[in-house]
């Protein structure tokens, strides 16, 4: 068993203690969604419960449609994903190696898209989204995703694990026949996955908590994402904490999976082009 030095004890407890405020929200989340009536009302707050209240669960289900809410944000945050992946690919491939026009400085524009507020342009993009009849009916799920489908951020990360890769394996590849599509999708793509992802897992996970945009575009309840739904519990179920926990519970429990699975990507995609 390795031993462990002074100075690094000190930094696991720093980090240890540095946890806890990120980690106890999530912690009473899960507690919370099994706590009876009795243990959520008492002062100073319970931190475990005496007894399993499962019934929380059992009645989020039956006070909103939360299989509905799931569905509507899985196909939100699914097809935005997957969206920006691939665009963040091929724009990735064209600003690091293809010969454009002012590239350095389109991109550099492109870059500058980023310091911008998203809240400083929600309202041009809800007029557009509105205006072309995407607030309404099935067409909602295209109004929900439509903003989101390219990122600048994702494209900037995969340009940089891009740019990794010697000149010399490009050249191969060429000369052995390799045109620009097949030599990003059969050479670079799969030689970047961590750094894809990174950005799959990113994106994921922004686009399962968005809240704002959803809220101000969906006027059909049969829309609403899980973030707007369980905001009902709040409202309808003021009463009943324990209901409350248990959606927030439920809602969190896709980005977990995610956050869990993925962080050895995460870290591997965000440092693969930190040097060159």
């Amino acid at each position: 068993m390795r031993k462990l030095s002074l100075g690094q004890v000190g930094v696991y407890v720093v980090l240890g203690v540095a946890a806890i405020p990120v980690l106890f929200p999530v912690y009473y989340g899960f507690v919370g969604a099994v706590m009876g009536p009795g243990d959520l009302a008492t002062y100073p707050p319970a931190l475990v419960p005496t007894e399993l209240h499962w019934q929380n669960v059992t009645d989020v289900f039956r006070s909103v449609p939360l299989g509905r809410f799931y569905l509507n944000s899985a196909v939100q945050a699914g097809v935005i994903t997957l969206a920006q992946v691939v665009t963040s690919i091929v724009a990735a491939y064209a600003f690091a190696f293809l010969r454009l026009p002012a590239r350095a400085a389109t991109f550099g524009l492109f870059l500058a898209t980023l310091m911008v507020p998203w809240e400083s342009i929600i309202i041009p993009n809800y007029l557009t989204v509105s205006g072309w009849g995407l607030a309404r009916g099935s067409l909602t799920y295209l109004g929900l995703v439509l903003p989101f489908l390219a990122s600048a951020f994702g494209t900037f990360l995969l340009r940089q694990a891009f740019l990794q890769f010697p000149a010399e394996l490009r050249d191969a590849a060429v000369i052995d026949g390799c045109g620009h599509w097949r030599l990003l999708w059969r050479v670079l793509v799969p030689l970047s996955k961590p750094s894809i992802a990174a950005v799959g897992v990113y994106v994921f996970l922004s686009a399962w908590n968005q809240y704002f945009w959803p809220l101000i575009l969906i006027r059909d309840t049969e829309f609403q994402t899980l973030q707007i739904g369980i905001s009902q519990l709040n409202d309808a179920e003021a009463a009943q904490p324990g209901l409350v926990l248990a959606g927030v519970a439920l809602s969190l429990l896709p980005t977990l999976a995610v956050v869990i699975l993925g962080q050895r990507y995460i870290v591997r995609g965000l440092t693969a082009g930190a040097l060159r």
